[in-house]
């Protein structure tokens, strides 16, 4: 498998995030808003979403490998009540095909929760409810990705994490899509 991304990609504590209420942001801002989101009512339920959609970069001449910008978004969702979201977006090249494309797509996502999640355990500190965590992928039933759905959703759940596909996939397939 490829490696899509390199260490220096994985230092979010240096990147800046947007958000349409917020500005930019700092991925300690992103934190302290989460917290406090879920801290406004820990009785309520909470879903905390990861996904990463892309879109090819125009003016590539056909047969030559693509660049993509990636869009990772963060979600924080209160069933019932409404949430916010932060997304992040970057430029990955040597994409041939789809399934590059796909691959590309959860690899990030995957390594954004593996850096973000510890870091807003670490803010909560066990004193904030608890929130069910997915990592949506943007493969579905219909479609193209359709043959990769498998493989998608055993790259996340092999690496302990609950994977949504369309139609449940909005994290990717709405917000980050939004963002592209």
């Amino acid at each position: 498998m490829k490696n899509y991304l390199n260490m220096e990609s994985l230092e979010i504590d240096k990147q800046t995030f947007q958000s349409l209420t917020h500005g930019s942001l700092k991925v300690e801002e992103i934190i302290e808003l989460i917290r406090f989101f879920l801290e406004e009512n820990s009785n309520a339920e909470y879903s905390l979403v990861i996904g990463t959609d892309s879109h090819e970069k125009n003016g590539i001449p056909t047969g030559t490998p693509k660049k993509i910008n990636l869009v990772t978004a963060v979600l924080i969702h209160r069933k019932g009540f409404g949430g916010k979201y932060f997304w992040i977006r970057k430029e990955v090249g040597n994409i041939y095909s789809l399934r590059d494309k796909i691959y590309a797509e959860t690899i990030t996502s995957l390594n954004f929760a593996t850096v973000f999640v510890p870091l807003l355990k670490k803010s909560l500190n066990g004193h904030s409810p608890n929130y069910n965590l997915e990592i949506h992928v943007d493969v579905g039933e219909h479609g193209d990705t359709r043959d990769m759905i498998k493989e998608v959703v055993g790259m996340v759940t092999g690496n302990g994490f609950v994977a949504k596909t369309k139609p449940d996939a909005y994290g990717a397939s709405y917000v980050a899509d939004k963002h592209t």
